[in-house]
């Protein structure tokens, strides 16, 4: 008989409907792997030895689940470095390649639900930035198109995220590198950060990923693009499998016109503080005191 996979969400509503006893049933159905990490530690709590373990069990249970040889990262972050992000408006073109770049590396699923972490609106021109008259699903036969311009829009990755301050269970957090990240296997999928965001730039996973096996992206990082559970919440993270390992994020690489620039904010040589220095700025909703570290500029 198939056996049917068990998320923390699940069991929680099992705890509170069926009581301890129905709880306990339903672990006794679940295999050893799928036990252990149920009961794993937070990801902050685990030593070395545990995260190592913890990365064996994972990249086991893909090979059975998908066939697939997935290598999953643990590597913290790089000192003295805080990411920040510069995008320039009058270059974009709403082309959506960075969508699609950023769809391809991080495994988000291209099928029944499609899941996208960036969404590019197309706005008029000569008018304030008034998201709420933007379009999020313009389909003309070419880009650019007179009379627009087009603005993506990801998650921000705040200094002072309101996403992070409601999570329950402290399932997302900022590392010392500035990236907010989830734990997949920590989320219960309550979807209080989704409704904290005001920059619409968390997810929710209704399934897991659907993917044929030529489609996966089996270099991955636990706090990044790794198979997602169903019923939890997932993001942008930068990319964090690829710029600490001295890569740009995909969306970076596959911007066809250079709007995308990214870099360290603590060092004064990199191309974006000298976008912040130099270019007109901004930040999107910068009244809430989210101090995103995400900068819009024109280059003009």
């Amino acid at each position: 008989m198939a056996h049917k996979r068990f998320t923390r969400r699940e069991f929680l509503r099992t705890l509170a409907v069926a009581g301890a006893s129905g709880a306990a049933f339903s672990l006794a159905s679940c295999t050893k792997a799928e036990r252990e990490q149920f009961f794993q530690k937070h990801f902050l709590e685990m030593t070395e030895a545990e995260k190592k373990q913890t990365v064996k069990r994972l990249e086991e249970r893909y090979l059975e689940q998908y066939r697939l040889a997935f290598s999953v990262s643990i590597q913290g972050a790089i000192p003295h470095t805080l990411w920040g992000y510069g995008l320039d408006l009058s270059r974009c073109i709403g082309c959506r390649r960075c969508v699609y770049g950023c769809v391809r590396e991080n495994n988000l699923s291209r099928h029944n639900p499609q899941v996208q972490w960036i969404r590019v609106l197309r706005l008029k021109k000569g008018n304030l930035v008034d998201l709420e008259q933007a379009e999020h699903y313009y389909n003309p036969p070419e880009v650019p198109e007179e009379g627009y311009f087009y603005m993506p829009v990801q998650c921000q990755h705040c200094e002072n995220p309101p996403c992070v301050k409601v999570c329950p269970v402290h399932a997302t957090w900022k590392e010392p590198d500035g990236l907010v990240v989830v734990d997949y296997n920590w989320c219960i999928g309550c979807r209080y950060c989704i409704a904290a965001c005001p920059y619409r730039g968390r997810t929710f996973n209704w399934s897991e990923p659907k993917l044929q096996k030529d489609e996966w992206n089996t270099q991955v990082h636990y706090l990044g693009n790794r198979p997602r559970i169903r019923n939890v919440v997932d993001k942008c993270t930068f990319c964090i499998q690829r710029v600490r390992n001295g890569r740009y994020p995909a969306c970076v690489e596959a911007c066809p016109t250079g709007t995308r620039k990214f870099g360290n904010l603590l060092d004064p040589d990199s191309e974006i503080r000298y976008l912040i220095d130099h270019k007109r700025v901004f930040r999107l909703k910068e009244d809430l005191n989210t101090e995103p570290k995400f900068y819009y500029f024109f280059a003009e």
